[in-house]
């Protein structure tokens, strides 16, 4: 599906592939792109076949590559589930980039394009006025920023799963860990080389990117070093995490030997009683005897509770 927002006689017009042929600065938008559309619009636009190429063919790395009339640039994002942030959505656009239009090609709908599209509706004059470069800026500082709640989402559950396993460590806790640190790797995987990209479109003497625009871009490469430092100390949160998880399942197998050796202690000296007096011996059978088995029955594991108490040992 193709939208097209054209400006033109100061207005921004809103359609499909009607508009192509209307004069004036144009942003191109397919969603879910077929072969036939990426050739229309390459024999329209000369976009390289190896772009092109590129845009059928999902999980891409983040780049950015000169031709001799457009620049091709592939961005990437990620949305994640309300109920579970592990569950992680990636988004990967591309873009061409001309001297008065750009294309954006993305296969899964992103919301953050909307929002785009509404503020040219309600500013045309402060969006595409500005140029197509401006509009580049928008969309990448979008799917940028949508990444700042996922990692809020992350930190968040991470305090909360730091405290529970404080509280009460269970073996569902440590698995719960190690997602969220898979999830962090994939993070940190598609957003660090973007880093590289912003930073190379935020150099002046890029083509088609004027030197006002190129000040924007370097405002979206900012955000991208914030994300890949929250990237960095959610990975050591989990590692933190993991390290009380584990010494918490210590503590705890310590405690429990520790009551069993204390519980071991007090019956080993009553089975030596019980065996010694239990002798078939006829002067053990005498009253007197009785009586001091029964005292060292009774009175040997009073004695060493009070003991083990004394030494802070219960």
């Amino acid at each position: 599906m193709i939208q097209v927002v054209v400006m033109n006689g100061g207005k921004a017009l809103f359609g499909g592939e009607d508009l192509l042929g209307l004069p004036g600065s144009k942003w191109i938008d397919v969603l879910h792109p077929t072969e036939e559309e990426m050739r229309q619009l390459g024999e329209r636009y000369g976009l390289h076949k190896l772009a092109i190429e590129d845009c059928l063919h999902v999980d891409q790395r983040p780049k950015l590559e000169e031709y001799p009339n457009h620049q091709f640039i592939v961005l990437q994002g990620f949305t994640s589930s309300a109920d579970n942030v592990c569950e992680l959505t990636l988004h990967e656009h591309h873009f061409f980039l001309g001297p008065d239009w750009l294309i954006s090609v993305h296969e899964l709908p992103f919301d953050g394009l909307e929002q785009v599209r509404q503020r040219v509706r309600d500013e045309p004059l402060a969006t595409m006025e500005r140029g197509v470069d401006f509009m580049l800026y928008l969309l990448a500082d979008t799917l940028v920023d949508r990444n700042f709640p996922v990692l809020d989402k992350f930190n968040e559950e991470l305090e909360d799963l730091e405290s529970a396993v404080f509280e009460n460590p269970r073996p569902e806790q440590l698995q719960r860990i190690f997602e969220l640190k898979r999830a962090l790797v994939t993070l940190r995987r598609v957003l660090s080389p973007q880093r590289d990209v912003l930073g190379f479109l935020a150099r002046r003497g890029i083509p088609n990117i004027q030197e006002r625009a190129a000040l924007y871009f370097r405002d979206v490469y900012d955000h991208l070093v914030r994300l890949y430092e929250q990237i960095d100390a959610g990975r050591d949160l989990v590692g933190n995490v993991m390290d009380g998880y584990l010494s918490m399942m210590a503590n705890r197998t310590s405690e429990i030997s520790k009551q069993l050796t204390i519980i071991s202690t007090i019956f080993l000296p009553l089975a030596f009683i019980t065996g010694f007096f239990g002798q078939n011996f006829e002067v053990l059978s005498r009253e007197g005897y009785f009586w001091a088995m029964l005292v060292s029955v009774v009175g040997l594991p009073i004695a060493l509770v009070f003991w083990f108490k004394r030494k802070g040992w219960l």
